[in-house]
């Protein structure tokens, strides 16, 4: 069954789609795009213009006027695009709370999320139907490889952040194709090689930073604000980098940048391969870093040495974190951790930027509220 990704309308918009180039209708709350079934109309295409824009239920009934057999209905099943609701949702804290009974408004389906197509943390592992998804959407054709896609798909950045925040899932938590050719390993990171690659670097690093140190609590302190630095610099990552959604430029390098850097972990978050950074990547990072902490505390190698070191292993408890957060049952305490970043992909993406805390989202008051049922 593939996952509802359909996105959400108001009433004025279903109805400025009135005219031959775009004709929508209604059903309750399911919103249909039937331009292509115009010309193949018995009536005629002036029959259905008519109801451009409206609900049509009671003329689908009206056995006076015509009556509409089963595959009038299939039709326009194939021809689902949207939902209806009353009013757009402003991603804000206070508009969450008021949807915290799992509910939009009263006018739309009681398991839909405007933001994402979504109701709750198990429609992320609800199988996409590629076919049927490319179809409705015309984004990405999750049986071709995505990047050139992303490059040459003439996407306006408005569209793009909309389907790209829209989550589908590949083959049970597999990799789609993102290059679809050599280069396709550089971009799949196992889980275990973060900690495999990075903790014997940290410890070395530490040990040489021991050097100028007299007291081992002095050591252990330094590395211990590194490692509280890293919580700020993840939540600013987090939310002025990968999520620099408004001031992203409106042109394909922008778009294809930000599609690589972060764009495809909400596209496909249950992607078991693209969670933790790739080392290449995470060195471009850290390069500058390095450098800030030795420029800041240009008087002493030794204590920008600690600082970074700590810095370091919290991002590695990051990477891990996310991960598990994503792929394992965790203990109590994370639980209520891995509900509230699930809740960042399927509720809301503007909110809930901290991973491995929700410190700083409180402190700046981007923290997403977690009152929607999530079964």
């Amino acid at each position: 069954m593939p996952g509802l990704i359909l996105p959400t309308l108001t009433k004025a918009e279903v109805e400025s789609h009135n005219t031959e180039k775009s004709c929508y209708v209604t059903i309750g709350t399911n919103v249909y795009d039937i331009t292509d079934f115009l010309d193949s109309h018995p009536g005629g295409p002036e029959l259905i213009l008519e109801y451009a824009g409206k609900d049509v239920t009671a003329i689908l009934k009206d056995e006076d006027s015509h009556a509409h057999s089963d595959s009038a209905y299939e039709i326009l099943e194939e021809s689902h695009v949207a939902f209806l609701v009353t009013e757009k949702l402003k991603p804000n804290g206070q508009v969450q709370k008021k949807i915290a009974d799992s509910q939009i408004n009263e006018q739309v389906s009681p398991v839909v999320h405007p933001r994402t197509g979504m109701s709750c943390e198990e429609d992320l592992n609800k199988e996409t139907d590629f076919t049927q998804d490319y179809k409705k959407h015309k984004f990405l054709d999750l049986n071709k490889p995505l990047l050139m896609q992303v490059w040459f798909g003439g996407f306006s950045k408005e569209f793009y952040l909309d389907q790209v925040h829209r989550p589908r899932h590949y083959k049970g938590g597999a990799s789609a194709p993102l290059f679809g050719n050599f280069l396709e390993p550089l971009s799949l990171t196992p889980w275990w090689m973060v900690p495999l690659i990075w903790l014997p670097a940290i410890a070395y690093g530490t040990y040489l930073a021991s050097e100028g140190f007299e007291s081992k609590l002095s050591l252990a302190l330094f590395w211990g604000f590194g490692v509280f630095l890293w919580t700020l610099i993840e939540y600013i990552l987090h939310r002025c980098l990968f999520h620099l959604d408004k001031y992203l430029p409106d042109n394909r390098v922008g778009i294809t940048l930000h599609f690589l850097l972060h764009g495809v972990h909400h596209y496909l978050p249950m992607d078991k391969y693209r969670l933790v950074m790739p080392p290449t990547l995470f060195v471009v990072l850290a390069t500058p870093f390095w450098k800030l902490a030795h420029t800041l505390f240009y008087w002493d190698w030794y204590l920008g040495t600690a600082i970074y070191c700590g810095g370091i292993f919290g991002y590695v408890c990051y990477d891990l974190t996310h991960y598990f957060l994503h792929h394992q049952n965790l203990p109590l305490w994370y639980k209520g951790l891995k509900k509230y970043h699930l809740a960042h992909h399927f509720l809301d993406y503007e909110l809930g930027f901290g991973v491995t805390s929700r410190f700083w989202d409180r402190i700046f008051g981007t923290e997403l509220p977690t009152l929607v049922k999530t079964s």
